[in-house]
C-alpha cells in the first residue's frame, strides 16, 4: 500500500480503515531504511501515527507543518515524495536529516535546534490571517522541546490572539500524563466532539455581552477539565486543551483531529506516544537508539569493547570527573546534552554536583553565574550551535562581571551529518571580541586536558572549543598542567619564508601541509589573549603567514592575527584559511573540511595558488602538480 502512496494527495484517497496498515508499512519501511543507512533513529518510529493522522486530515502543504527539531521528522519526509531518497539521508548530496525549506514544499520551516516550533506555526498563522488566507498553522513539539523558555513565550503569545493554528505536544518521555487509558480517550472524544464544541461556542455568544460572567464560565470549564485532565495550564494561557490521546491509534486521532480541524481558536493537542516504538531494543532505550549508525536489526546495536583513542568529548568527561575528585566546589551543568557532552560518567559519580537544566541555554549560562558568585566552580558543557542561543547571558551575566565560568565547547566548527543548523562555526568571532574572555584552541587531546585544567585554575571566564570526534591520537596525560596563558608553541622550523599559523585541531593537515611546504608551523594555541610576541617574531622572518583554523574566516583567529600586524604596523603577506562566507552542506566531516580547503591537500594548494605561487619553491609546486 505504501507504493500507492507518493504524496499525502495519494493518502487522502485511502479509507480511514486502511490507515492502520499504511502506518505497518510505513514503520517497517523506517525499520528497514535508517537501520541500512544511519541516521535517527528512535524519534521517527514513535511519529508514525501522528505523520500520517495529520496528513491525512490537513491539506498538506497548503496547510502548514512544523516540525520541532526535526529528529521526529523522518516519517513525514518518506510521506512527501522523498521515500526512495531516505537511504540518501545525512550523506553529502543527500537528504537533509533535518526539515529543509529548499527540499521540499512540504518543509515548511527549516529546523535543527529545538523549540521553535510555535513562534514559526504562529508567525504563519498570523501571516494566513493578514492576507486572508483559510489555511491551518500546525506545530509539533516533543516534551523535551517544550522545557524551553522561547516555547512559553511563543505559547502566552499565541493564546492571546485569534488565530487558526494548533500545537501539538508529542508526549514521548516526559510522560505529563501517565494513563492513556479508556477514560482519558473517552474524555477527549467528548470534548472535541460537535456536541461540546456547539455548546461551547453558543454559550460564548450569549454571554458575549457580559464579559464578566463570560470570563467565569471560561474559569468554571477549566477548572472542571483540570479536574480530570492535565491541561489546565494551557487553558489558562488561552488555548482550546484536547487530549491526552494514544498516539499510537491512528484512527482516533483522525477523529480527534477531524473534529477540531475548523475550530478558529488556539488548539492544543496533547498526544501520548513511545520513542522507538515497534522495535523492542529502542523502545527499551531510545537514547542509545536516538542517532545510529548503520546496523543489523536483528543484532541490535552491538557496543565496541575494543580500546580506542578517546573523542575530545570523552577527554573532557574524564578531566570533569578528576578534578572534582580534589575540589568539592566543582560542578557540572548541561541543557539537555548529558550524554552528547560526556557528562554521564560524572552525573553518576558525582549526582549531587550533575545538573541537567534541560533545553534551556539562556539559563544554564546564568545559574553558572549565580554558582560562581557565591564560591562554586561552574562547568558549562555546551555544544557551540546551542551557545549562540545564550549569547546575551554570556556576556551580561559572566564576562561583565567577570566571573570564573568554564565553557567546555564542544562541536566546534563542522560536524559532519547534522549540517549547517548544528555547526560550531562562529564561536571563535563571538567570543573573541567579549572582554575578560580567556579562548582556548587545543590542536591535539593531551592538550585540551591541559587547557581545561588550565582554565580551571583562572579568576574570570575563560572557553575551550574543541571538535566533534576524535583528535590525532595522543594520549592524555594524567597529571594536569597549566599552560602559560597566551603562549604559542612552536611546532616546526622549515625553511621555506612560510610562517602556519595553526587555531586547533586541525593539527594533522597542517603538519602535512608544512612538511610539502617545508615551512615554520606555529600551535597557537590561544586566540584570547593572542601571542603578539610570536606573531611578530613570524612577520619579521618570513613573508607570508598562513592562518588556519576550523572557525569562520570572517573575525576569527587569523583576523586577531592581522589585527596585531596592524596593532605593530608590520607589513607581511597574509593568508587566511577556514570557513568561507557560506553554510557548508550535510557530509562527512573529513569531505567538509575537503571541499573548503582545510584538508593537507587543500591548504597546499591555497598557498601555492595565493600571490601567483611566488611564496613557494618549484619542489612544492610540482608536488601540487602531481
Amino acid at each position: 500500500m505504501l507504493d500507492q502512496i507518493l504524496t499525502p494527495d495519494e493518502l487522502r484517497l485511502l479509507e480511514k480503515e486502511q490507515l492502520p496498515e499504511v502506518c505497518e508499512e510505513l514503520r517497517s519501511f523506517l525499520l528497514e531504511s535508517v537501520s541500512a543507512s544511519g541516521g535517527h533513529f528512535s524519534a521517527g518510529l514513535g511519529t508514525v501515527e501522528l505523520t500520517v493522522a495529520l496528513h491525512y486530515v490537513f491539506n498538506t502543504p497548503e496547510d502548514r507543518l512544523v516540525w520541532d527539531v526535526g529528529h521526529q521528522a523522518y516519517p513525514h519526509k518518506a510521506l512527501t515524495g522523498r521515500r526512495d531518497q531516505l537511504s540518501s539521508i545525512r550523506k553529502q548530496g543527500g537528504l537533509s536529516g533535518f526539515p529543509k525549506r529548499s527540499e521540499s514544499d512540504y518543509d515548511t520551516f527549516g529546523v535543527g535546534h529545538s523549540s521553535t516550533s510555535i513562534s514559526a506555526a504562529l508567525g504563519m498563522a498570523m501571516a494566513a490571517k493578514q492576507q486572508g488566507l483559510d489555511r491551518q498553522a500546525i506545530a509539533i513539539i516533543g516534551d523535551g522541546a517544550l522545557t524551553a523558555g522561547m516555547a512559553y513565550e511563543a505559547l502566552n503569545h499565541a493564546g492571546d490572539l485569534d488565530a487558526r493554528m494548533m500545537v501539538v505536544l508529542n508526549d514521548n518521555d516526559m510522560s505529563i500524563s501517565s494513563n492513556v487509558g479508556g477514560l482519558s480517550k473517552y474524555l477527549a472524544r467528548l470534548l472535541s466532539g460537535p456536541l461540546y464544541s456547539s455548546i461551547r461556542e453558543q454559550g460564548k455568544k450569549i454571554l458575549s455581552g457580559t464579559p464578566s460572567m463570560k470570563d467565569f464560565a471560561r474559569r468554571a470549564e477549566e477548572h472542571a477539565k483540570g479536574m480530570l485532565m492535565p491541561g489546565t495550564m494551557f487553558e489558562e494561557m488561552g488555548f482550546v486543551y484536547y487530549g491526552p490521546v494514544d498516539g499510537h491509534d491512528v484512527l482516533e486521532l483522525v477523529r480527534m483531529f477531524e473534529n477540531i480541524r475548523d475550530i478558529d481558536e488556539p488548539r492544543f493537542v496533547h498526544v501520548v506516544t513511545k520513542k522507538g516504538k515497534g522495535y523492542a531494543p529502542a523502545e527499551a532505550d531510545p537514547c542509545k537508539y536516538h542517532g545510529v549508525s548503520k546496523f543489523d536489526l536483528d543484532q541490535g546495536i552491538v557496543s565496541s569493547k575494543s580500546v580506542s583513542t578517546p573523542t575530545y568529548t570523552q577527554v573532557f568527561g574524564r578531566w570533569l570527573c578528576d578534578i572534582s575528585e580534589k575540589d568539592e566546589r566543582v560542578v557540572g551543568i548541561t541543557p539537555a546534552m548529558c550524554e552528547g557532552s560526556g557528562l554521564v560518567e560524572f552525573a553518576e559519580r558525582f549526582p549531587d554536583r550533575y545538573y541537567d537544566v534541560a533545553i534551556a541555554e539562556q539559563h544554564a549560562v546564568t545559574l553558572a553565574a549565580g554558582m560562581a558568585c557565591d564560591g562554586l566552580k561552574p562547568v558549562v558543557a555546551i555544544y557551540s550551535t546551542f551557545l549562540q542561543r545564550a549569547y546575551d547571558q554570556l556576556i551580561h551575566d559572566v564576562a561583565i562581571q567577570n566571573l570564573p565560568v568554564i565553557f567546555a565547547i564542544d562541536r566546534a566548527g563542522l560536524v559532519g551529518a547534522d549540517g549547517p543548523t548544528h555547526a560550531g562555526n562562529y564561536d571563535i568571532s563571538f567570543m573573541r571580541c567579549i572582554p575578560n574572555m580567556m579562548v582556548m584552541v587545543p590542536a591535539d587531546e593531551n592538550e585540551c586536558r591541559q587547557m581545561l585544567y588550565t582554565a580551571y585554575l583562572q579568576d574570570g571566564p575563560t572557553a575551550i572549543r574543541y571538535p566533534r570526534g576524535k583528535g590525532i591520537g595522543v594520549e592524555p596525560q594524567a597529571e594536569m598542567v597549566a599552560l602559560e596563558v597566551g603562549k604559542a608553541k612552536p611546532l616546526l622550523q622549515g625553511k621555506a619564508r612560510i610562517a602556519i599559523l595553526l587555531f586547533g585541531s586541525l593539527l594533522d593537515a597542517a603538519q602535512a601541509a608544512a612538511a610539502t611546504l617545508d615551512a615554520t608551523l606555529i600551535n597557537m594555541r590561544f586566540v584570547k589573549p593572542i601571542d603578539e610576541g610570536m606573531i611578530a617574531e613570524m612577520a619579521k622572518s618570513h613573508d607570508l603567514i598562513v592562518t588556519v583554523e576550523d572557525n569562520a574566516i570572517q573575525g576569527g583567529a587569523g583576523s586577531a592575527v592581522s589585527e596585531v600586524l596592524v596593532k605593530l604596523d608590520l607589513k607581511v603577506s597574509v593568508l587566511h584559511l577556514g570557513i568561507p562566507d557560506s553554510y557548508i552542506e550535510h557530509a562527512e566531516r573529513e569531505g567538509q573540511l575537503a571541499e573548503i580547503g582545510l584538508s593537507a591537500e587543500g591548504i597546499v594548494k591555497q598557498v601555492c595558488a595565493f600571490g601567483s605561487g611566488k611564496y613557494v619553491s618549484q619542489e612544492s609546486s610540482k608536488l601540487v602538480s602531481l
